[in-house]
């Protein structure tokens, strides 16, 4: 199915019970969705987009280099990539978990509108979450620093977790722009097309 609003910021309309939020932005269409964990970790407070904080602009410039967006910055131009916060609200201090809570019906909606074909989780809280929540996986014991930029395969998603870019060394960037491109040169959108069992000549590509 595709989206037919042209909208960037708040494409779906999104409206948490609070003073201020920072809603997704992006391609309503995105083939990745990039998920952070709250505007008081990963930026957005003053420029109302998700990721535009020092480390979300470091992240944004490895998605440019792997060819995920175009020109970063406060706006940065997207196409077939998607970002948002498991908490939309913009905190004050860290956000409790009843709170985190009440805000995972937006995120889950947003998710599942965008039907993005990749997950990537950034940080340890959304990545914990979404691999629990639409992998049925976990970490295994082992560290986010250790899972960064690998794959894993999710119920129709699939998941590249990635560290928190205040903590990348130079490799952990190289790491994630290496995946990123290696991935973008397969097959990675996994559809059956299931027309041929339908009366019209439509095709109808499913996960």
């Amino acid at each position: 199915m595709e989206n037919v609003t042209d909208r960037t910021s708040n494409p779906f309309g999104m409206t948490p019970s609070c003073d201020r939020y920072v809603p997704g932005y992006g391609d309503a269409n995105a083939d990745f969705h990039v998920i952070g964990d709250h505007p008081g970790v990963h930026g957005g407070r003053d420029t109302g987009v998700p990721f535009t904080n020092a480390a979300g602009l470091s992240l944004q410039r490895a998605l440019a280099t792997a060819g995920l967006i175009g020109e970063t910055g406060e706006r940065p131009t997207v196409n077939g990539t998607f970002f948002s916060y498991l908490h939309q609200c913009v905190p004050d201090g860290e956000p409790t978990e009843r709170a985190y809570t009440d805000m995972e019906r937006f995120f889950d909606a947003e998710l599942r509108a965008i039907a993005a074909h990749v997950l990537l989780p950034v940080g340890e809280r959304a990545t914990r979450h979404v691999l629990e929540t639409y992998t049925a996986r976990s970490m295994n014991g082992s560290t986010l620093t250790e899972r960064h930029a690998q794959e894993l395969r999710g119920s129709g998603f699939l998941v590249y977790p990635i560290l928190d870019p205040s903590e990348w060394t130079d490799d952990d960037e190289e790491r994630l722009i290496n995946a990123l491109s290696e991935l973008q040169a397969t097959d990675y959108y996994r559809q059956a097309d299931l027309g041929r069992f339908l009366p019209a000549d439509e095709p109808y590509h499913v996960r």
